[in-house]
């Protein structure tokens, strides 16, 4: 490689890095009432996620954790400010950008291998293609054999891992999760979490998780963002530096965890107090 394809080469990598991942600036919104008011949910946040960080959003119900993430994936359009991922500004539902809830949302009338091709047809990939796609994916989520299955047939837990091998399976840049395994029992909701980092730790995707769990925050993210009741504002960026690769069960005992933890919920509770 010639000196100035180098240095081209290196520039066009500084670009991708100084674009990629999540860029939220100023942002503000607010919900028309009955009265024909409005309701303030946001006021002027701004936060960075760099690419191929997962950051965790907690905060009280209706601080405007999931209106944040709904403007990301392009869903609504914020009254002020700007929502860009990937260096592009979101004004509409982006390819390259994957969004799992907290219910799987599994076709009924599909099996796990038809529901996992879902994003994969809608972007035209030949049948052969996805199906061997969503056959890999459902290997990977611990599901290889049941993709004849139909949701009903299939637990919770395995409803929620076809849910994440359908999310995967598109290849998105960005992955935006609310509160993707609120419904699951205990144990299960430990195990799938283990799971996913697993994944998530082979490429590292840009992440941003909502949840009310402050233990799975601490336990999956690089950085959890704690904000105010509404209207919701930015009340502390707490760094979470823990080893990886990570097993959310075991990292639970780690005295190092738990001052973390403990650091998240106080900074909860004091924006809590400010905000009362």
């Amino acid at each position: 490689m010639t000196r100035l394809a180098s240095e081209k080469t290196a520039a066009a990598d500084a670009a991708t890095r100084t674009t990629a991942g999540i860029c939220i600036d100023s942002l503000g919104h607010a919900f028309p009432t009955k009265d024909g008011g409005a309701m303030l949910a946001l006021d002027n946040v701004s936060f960075e996620v760099p690419n191929g960080q997962f950051l965790a959003v907690v905060g009280a119900s209706g601080c405007g954790k999931t209106t944040i993430l709904n403007m990301a994936a392009g869903l609504i359009r914020p009254v002020s400010g700007s929502v860009k991922v990937g260096g592009e500004e979101v004004v509409k539902p982006l390819r390259d950008t994957g969004y799992m809830f907290a219910r799987d949302g599994l076709l009924p009338w599909r099996s796990a291998l038809k529901n996992v091709e879902v994003g994969l047809e809608h972007r035209g990939v030949p049948k052969e293609q996805r199906r061997t796609r969503a056959l890999h994916m459902l290997d990977v989520v611990g599901l290889s054999g049941f993709g004849d299955s139909y949701p009903a047939q299939l637990s919770q837990g395995m409803r929620q891992r076809v849910a994440i091998a359908r999310t995967l399976a598109i290849n998105p840049g960005t992955l935006l999760m609310d509160e993707p395994f609120a419904a699951l029992d205990a144990q299960t909701k430990i195990a799938l979490q283990g799971e996913f980092l697993k994944i998530w730790e082979k490429d590292r995707k840009t992440v941003m998780f909502v949840t009310h769990d402050l233990a799975e925050a601490v336990s999956m993210a690089d950085r959890v963002l704690v904000l105010t009741s509404r209207p919701g504002r930015i009340h502390a960026d707490i760094t979470i530096d823990l080893p990886r690769p990570r097993d959310p069960g075991e990292i639970r005992f780690d005295k190092h965890y738990l001052h973390l933890l403990d650091g998240v919920w106080q900074s909860l509770k004091e924006a809590e107090a400010r905000a009362g």
